[in-house]
This record gives C-alpha cells, structure tokens and sequence, in this order.
C-alpha cells in the first residue's frame, strides 16, 4: 500500500500546473448561489474532468438551484469512501471584474477561492491520483452540492445527500481548511427565519396618533429574540439583518428581520421554531400584523465516536507525513458533513485548502497548501482501512 500511497503522491506533484490551471478555470466561472448557469457550468466542467478516470458521474439536476453531482470511481466492490463538498460561493455575478483569480506572495484570490473552489480541485485530483496509483480497496465517491451555502433552500440536496452517502464507510469533507490546523468533527446547525411585520403608515407630523409603528413592533422583538440566547446549551440567536421604513417623516408601514440561530443538538429545533413563533404572535404595539417564514438552515454534524475514530486516522496520516498534529475542531458554521453523519458515516471536515476571510472580498488561500491536502486525503482515503 506505501508503493500505491507514493505513486498518488507523485502523481499530484507532477501535475501542479495542471491543478493551479483548473483552480482558475473554476473560480473563473461565477457561481454564486443564485447563478443556477454558473454552478451547472461547473458540474459539466467536473464531469469532463472526471470523465478521463472512467468515473461514472451523474449530475442530479435541480428546477430552482444549482445542479448536484455525483461521481464513483473504481471498479472494486465495497463500501465507498466519500468525498463531500459544494460548487456554488456565496458572491454575486459581477464580482469577477474586481475580483479575479490573481496569486500573489504565495496567496491565491478570487471569488470562492478558498469556499470552496480550492477544495473541489483536490476532490478531483485526489480521485485521479488514486485511480493512476492503482488504488482498488474501495470505490471513491464524490457529492458536490449546488447550493450549500443557502441551505438548500430551494432543492431537496440534503435528503439526496443522505441517500447517497448511506453505505458508505467514512466521509471527507473538502471545506475550508484552517489555518490552526483543526479538522473539524463537530458542527452547529443553523436555522434561518425572516420576520415581517406590518403596521399603519400616516403622516408623522399631521395625524401620528392613527400611525401604528411597524419598526417599533420590531424594535421589541429584536430584544425579544436576541435574549433567547443560551450560552450553556450553545444555542444563540441572532437578528443579523433589519429594514423598515421609507421615509423619516412617515410612521412606518413595513419593517423586517432576518434571524440566525445555531444549536447543537437536533432536537433543539423544534424549541427554537416555538420560542420564534411566541415572539412573532406576541403584539407589542396594537394593530400590527407579523408573519413569520423559515428560509433555510442545516442540520448539526453531531460529534460521535466514530467521528473521532476517523479524526484519529487523519493525525496518523498527519505524523506519517511528518507534519504538525491537527487538532479536533468544534466550529458554529454548518456544512454538508452533518448530512452524511445522519446517514450513519463517519465524517471529517475542513480538509480543504487552508486560508482565511471566507466570504469577504480578502478571502484568501495558502498555494502550497492546495497540494499538502491533495497529499493528506489521499494518504487519509488510504490509511483508514489500515487504521481502523
């Protein structure tokens, strides 16, 4: 297996231009979650890809998102390893101009570069390594969702997630890597609410006393809502976005929010949907109305033994390659991952290229760490049949 583990590592250092190539190829292509052309673009541009292996790759399309991808390389029959992540990015069409894939001081930038752009070209050539290496244990099974990083909103990619993960013997998640060196084995969910709320627009200055304030209404469940935060359960609220108004001499008509919660557990849910809902049917200020709208939201990746069993696997790979321990990282954000968990597999994630300021116009990622992962999947997908 070494001789195997040595040929996937030569094979990704012999084609580092051909990995950098591809890297702006697909940040080059907008694919914000929202851009359903973009993302399906990057699907057909993996599936060629992909198609050079001899991988049997189905793209699942999507009505009102971004298309999902599958694909399973390997002949073997056995249980697969699977390697998760996502193709659209949270910037909007446009951003390209300013933004282009430029590499600077070892630095590559561009819209999606490190969330997760840099992640989908190691998914491919960790795939293409093993299969030129003659690895032939297990299968090797890609899942690239389209619309991740708005929750699946608007296609049923979770449930598909969980169908097609089920089965399979462990999950690696190519998300963005941290700097610190952590592997993520745990996550938060998230839920996301829109509140809006309607009152009685009138003059402010000729007849206020038939006005009904609507930014009132909402001025009181902002401080509702944001102290229903429970540091002990872990479990925080949060109003990151309010709108109100249309002019300063006018009681306002209209007034929204939007609400950010995260909680550990997945059966905090349904307690957090009561909690909101109190508050949305609590009148504050007489004759305003509020309608209450779950938008999108992940489930927790729960931290398991199992999980912590394929951790392990990755700090033997870690020690083997002689580089620095990682660390077990427990973060807020949510991701894919918690959906192969639910499905019974083992997962790990962040394994992708290490960087920083994800989802701002300064995300960044480390070059030489886009080949490092390459070489750490690999040897991971390897070593977890002789570790475990």
């Amino acid at each position: 297996m070494d001789n195997v583990k040595q040929k996937a590592f030569d094979f990704i250092d012999n084609h580092h231009e051909e990995m950098m190539s591809l890297w702006e190829k697909l940040v080059s292509i907008e694919s914000g979650s929202l851009n359903k052309r973009g993302i399906d673009a990057v699907a057909e541009e993996i599936k060629n890809q992909l198609d050079g292996i001899g991988a049997s790759t189905t793209i699942i399309s999507m009505d009102k998102a971004g298309n999902m991808l599958t694909s399973l390389s390997g002949k073997v029959k056995a249980a697969p390893v699977l390697i998760l992540g996502h193709m659209d990015t949270v910037f909007a069409d446009g951003t390209l101009k300013n933004q282009p894939f430029i590499v600077k001081e070892g630095k590559a930038y561009g819209p999606g570069i490190l969330d997760m752009k840099g992640g989908i070209v190691i998914a491919l050539y960790v795939m293409k390594a093993l299969h030129y290496a003659g690895y032939a244990v297990r299968p090797v099974k890609l899942i690239l969702a389209g619309d991740e990083e708005i929750g699946h909103r608007n296609s049923d990619a979770a449930k598909r997630i969980i169908e097609e993960a089920s089965g399979a013997v462990a999950a690696f998640n190519c998300e963005t890597g941290f700097l610190d060196n952590g592997i993520v084995v745990q996550r938060k969910g998230s839920a996301v609410f829109k509140m809006d709320v309607t009152g009685i627009a009138v003059h402010a200055g000729n007849e206020p006393e038939k006005g009904r304030s609507a930014i009132l209404e909402i001025a009181h469940k902002v401080i509702a809502i944001q102290n229903l935060t429970d540091w002990k359960k872990g479990t925080t609220f949060n109003v990151g976005v309010i709108s109100g108004g249309t002019v300063v001499n006018a009681v306002p008509g209209q007034a929204s929010i939007q609400i950010d919660v995260r909680y550990v557990e997945p059966d905090y849910l349904d307690h957090i949907c009561e909690q909101i809902e109190n508050i949305a049917n609590k009148k504050y200020v007489s004759d305003t109305t509020t309608t209450l709208t779950q938008l999108a939201g992940f489930s927790p990746m729960k931290h398991t033994a199992e999980n912590d069993a394929l951790f392990e696997v990755v700090k033997k790979t870690y020690a083997e390659l002689q580089l620095a321990a990682p660390y077990a990282k427990i973060v807020g954000g949510g991701s894919d991952s918690a959906y192969a968990v639910i499905a019974g597999v083992p997962a790990v994630c962040a394994m992708g290229v290490k960087g920083g300021k994800n989802h701002s116009p300064q995300e960044f990622a480390v070059v030489d760490t886009l080949f490092e992962r390459a070489k750490i999947l690999a040897a991971c997908i390897i070593n977890r049949d002789t570790c475990l």
